[in-house]
């Protein structure tokens, strides 16, 4: 894979606190920190990508507030290309993450702008396509106009010359496979956790869940494993990276910048199971501090990293 990586998806302004544990209503707790971050699918692989020198281009939606302002000016900063990004008159999309003690987290989530983006299919003219070869859409299911155009979006990348990938992520609607199944011809790559995987096909066990949504399409195939590293699946190998051993502090935006760093990997070259590799780095330095994208390294930085640690077992 060469040239850019154009992203579209959500664009998030996210409030993290932790440590937080049980709380009761008319009570007040002491935390460790709140901070203020980059957040939402589109924004956090798309600011990822280019912590690891990638060209990107980032479609989406936020609102004409200081939250918006703040965001577009952070995305800009990390030379993120920000000029398709719309803004609109509904306020920015708004999360505050809770994290407790074992990072793991709970998100309130104001979708704001989301509802507004995407009403058509993204069109691939000459500029929007301009120094891209890879076409990734970072959120389905967060997207409610997304829903319906995603099949007709993924064909026209691949009409302009785009390769194609898409990260599932959670379905709240509950719809899953109804929305999901018309834009697997139309994918090079289809990311999915283990648990959006079992809610896509109806199975736990990777390699089942990989088959089905193969059988609809989706040429290859990278399950998210958590704390397990990823499986990666294609017509002829079946593929295993572990994770490596680190304790996670938050692991909002793992995900996303586990996406950046397989396509980053590609890009330079690498097989899938090389990128499960190097992504599944990117994805252990993320989570040892708060935040996600904004704490990527380097390609290069990532890659010495990688090779002075040691995967799980």
């Amino acid at each position: 894979m060469t040239g850019g990586v154009l992203c579209s998806g959500s664009i998030i302004y996210d409030v993290h606190v932790r440590p937080v544990g049980p709380t009761e209503w008319g009570t007040t707790s002491l935390v460790e920190s709140i901070e203020y971050c980059v957040g939402g699918n589109g924004a956090s692989t798309a600011l990822a990508l280019a912590k690891l020198g990638v060209p990107v281009r980032l479609l989406g939606a936020v609102g004409r507030d200081r939250e918006g302002d703040g965001l577009m000016e952070i995305l800009s900063r990390a030379g993120v290309d920000t000029a398709a990004v719309g803004r609109v008159d509904a306020a920015t999309p708004a999360s505050v993450v809770l994290v407790n003690e074992a990072g793991d987290r709970r998100i309130l989530h104001r979708p704001g702008a989301s509802q507004e983006a995407f009403v058509e299919p993204v069109t691939f003219g000459p500029g929007m396509i301009a120094g891209m070869s890879h076409f990734h859409l970072c959120s389905l299911f967060i997207l409610p106009r997304m829903r319906a155009h995603a099949a007709a979006t993924l064909a026209g990348a691949r009409a302009a010359g785009l390769t194609t990938s898409l990260d599932t992520n959670w379905d709240a609607q509950g719809r899953w496979m109804q929305d999901l199944e018309s834009s697997m011809p139309h994918l090079d790559l289809l990311f999915m956790n283990e648990d959006e995987a079992r809610m896509i096909t109806g199975f736990s066990d990777p390699a089942r869940a990989a088959g089905v949504v193969r059988e609809k399409g989706a040429r290859a195939v990278v399950v998210k494993l958590s704390g397990n590293g990823c499986a990666i699946f294609t017509e002829d190998r079946e593929m295993c990276c572990p994770a490596f051993d680190v304790d996670a502090i938050d692991t909002t935006g793992a995900g996303d910048c586990f996406v950046a760093g397989f396509l980053a990997a590609l890009r330079k070259g690498a097989t899938y199971e090389q990128a499960g590799r190097f992504a599944n780095g990117v994805a252990a330095l993320t989570v040892q501090s708060i935040g996600a994208a904004e704490n990527v390294p380097a390609y290069e930085e990532t890659e010495a990293w990688i090779q002075s640690h040691t995967n799980r077992l």
